[in-house]
């Protein structure tokens, strides 16, 4: 895991915001608790979700050269996607029947050419500053922002990207963005949607692959005790009073979610269907309650965890359709 990454790449993409708070803010959630994530998926969504083929978990190597295979992809093909250093780097990395789940989304290599065509064609001049990494398992996510000025957090969008990679290929991938809201937010909330503000108590130590493990199943079940089951009081429990909220809906700290979900609102429950874990951070990919395995996935959350509590998060909640 990187707690941020100078990675910067010329691409464009849709942008980000909320889920832990913004489904509640915005449409759908809520939550219930679970003693082990990796089985809340039900058996006919295996495969695409926690409960499917997600890789051995304790494979450091194999994970950073995913990780490794993935960032290439933007290294390569997001500067220029009609180049031939483009296109050879797409043949290799991704399967030729790699699945791309989302609305308009092309399989294969050509789809994401397609997509990095689209998005620079969208926005001229962006670039992509990877912010966020982990891979787990099979698994690779990147968060990033996307914006002309790299330098400036508050403009462009917000993107989740996640990648199932097998055999050194992508042959599952999904999108999440968001645009970044302009303007000082209703809420309060002068946080950007990337900076990592969180200064532990004690020195910072790298978690081993087993504390990665129980962060994972920790987070996963206070994700799904809260927005599948509504259940408040898991906020007393597993987030830190003050935790630190990137999402621009809500302010720091539980106060806002306690009083949303006493409130008159009412939402579908929503859970996490695909989740990973990398260094402290604990990712989580949520569909409505009962939703089919190729039902599109809702939002994407970044949790930060320390000692056994939830310390900051970051949310990328696309637009409805």
């Amino acid at each position: 895991m990187t707690r941020s990454r100078a990675l910067v790449v010329p691409l464009v993409r849709t942008a980000a915001v909320l889920a832990g708070v913004s489904l509640l803010a915005g449409c759908q959630a809520t939550s219930a608790a679970v003693p082990d994530p990796s089985s809340s998926v039900s058996t006919a969504r295996k495969g695409s979700a926690d409960g499917g083929s997600t890789g051995d978990r304790s494979d450091s190597k194999t994970e950073q050269k995913n990780l490794a295979a993935v960032l290439k992809l933007y290294t390569d093909a997001f500067p220029d996607p009609a180049s031939s250093k483009a296109v050879a780097t797409t043949d290799k990395l991704v399967a030729a029947d790699a699945v791309a789940h989302g609305s308009g989304q092309k399989s294969g290599p050509s789809g994401v050419l397609a997509e990095f065509t689209a998005d620079r064609t969208r926005v001229p001049g962006a670039q992509a500053v990877v912010k966020h990494t982990a891979a787990d398992g099979d698994l690779v996510a990147v968060h990033y922002q996307v914006a002309s000025d790299p330098a400036d957090e508050r403009t462009g969008e917000a993107a989740v990207d996640l990648f199932r990679v097998r055999d050194g290929a992508v042959v599952e991938r999904w999108a999440f963005d968001q645009p970044i809201a302009t303007g000082t937010p209703a809420s309060g909330n002068t946080n950007t949607m990337f900076s990592d503000l969180y200064s532990p108590a004690k020195p910072a130590v790298a978690p081993s692959e087993s504390q990665e493990e129980q962060n994972r199943t920790f987070a996963v079940s206070a994700y799904n005790t809260l927005f599948r089951d509504q259940d408040v009081s898991i906020l007393d429990k597993a987030f830190d009073p003050a935790y630190l909220q990137h999402n621009p809906v809500a302010p720091n700290g539980t106060a806002a979610l306690k009083s949303f979900f006493s409130g008159s609102a009412t939402f579908p429950p929503q859970e996490s269907v695909i989740s990973l874990s990398d260094g402290d951070l604990v990712w989580t990919f949520s569909q409505s309650v009962g939703a089919k395995a190729d039902d599109p996935v809702l939002a994407a959350d970044i949790f930060r965890v320390d000692d056994k509590l939830i310390r900051e998060h970051w949310d990328v909640v696309p637009a409805a359709g």
